[in-house]
């Protein structure tokens, strides 16, 4: 062995020594923040659409470690991450990576769990992946649940966006919110009677005007 190749390795051991084990993942969460969109299914309204993607495609190959789909030996002892485009395609498919987006992501309508399935991306690092909920009815307001990388570290945030330009951001201690997506049965029974309602005023005030016009018009005569 030449002096030079030992001398190399006396330094990556000592290093490895100083750093201690090796941790499965490092997390970096102070990136560029995870993005989610909560969007209803424009022919189904009860089915709920949720597109993740993530924020830095280095947390994509952490979590890939994380997941076993990666070899541990792409975190680097000093915690670096670099990523590679095999990564995306490497986690999108597996079955890891959507039972972790099942258990990451919930949707609960009418306090029902609506059941998800994940729709295989085509490019995970540029596109996201999007997941469908199927709930038991047509969703007025969808109660989404996201800890997408709260596992990885509590720090790491999510931003979301829904209809009508609604804002979310999820965190650790903020991990649920009520998004406005639709109108339900009873919330559309709800609107039905009160228009109703509203035309039985608006109907009784035409005809009580009309008959306080007759009056004066009776009363105006008899005088003239």
């Amino acid at each position: 062995m030449s002096t030079f190749r030992r001398s190399v390795l006396v330094a990556a051991a000592v290093l490895a020594s100083a750093a201690g084990p090796a941790s499965p993942v490092a997390a970096h969460p102070f990136g560029a923040p995870q993005t989610v969109a909560v969007s209803l299914d424009a022919a189904d309204p009860a089915v709920v659409h949720i597109r993740w993607k993530v924020g830095g495609t280095d947390d994509l190959t952490l979590l890939g470690v994380r997941l076993g789909v990666l070899p541990a030996d792409r975190v680097m002892l000093d915690g670096a991450v670099f990523y590679r485009p095999a990564d995306a395609a490497a986690i999108g498919p597996s079955g890891q990576f959507a039972d972790y987006l099942l258990h990451r992501i919930t949707v609960t309508s009418g306090r029902s769990a609506c059941a998800g399935r994940v729709e295989p991306p085509s490019d995970l690092a540029a596109a996201g992946v999007t997941v469908d909920f199927t709930c038991a009815a047509a969703v007025g307001v969808a109660t989404v649940g996201v800890r997408m990388l709260t596992d990885l570290h509590p720090a790491y945030q999510t931003m979301a966006s829904g209809p009508g330009g609604a804002r979310a951001v999820y965190a650790t201690g903020h991990e649920s919110h009520d998004w406005t997506l639709g109108s339900s049965p009873s919330a559309a029974s709800s609107a039905r009677a009160a228009a109703v309602q509203l035309g039985a005023i608006v109907l009784a005030a035409l005809l009580l005007g009309a008959g306080a016009f007759l009056v004066v018009r009776r009363r105006k005569r008899a005088a003239g």
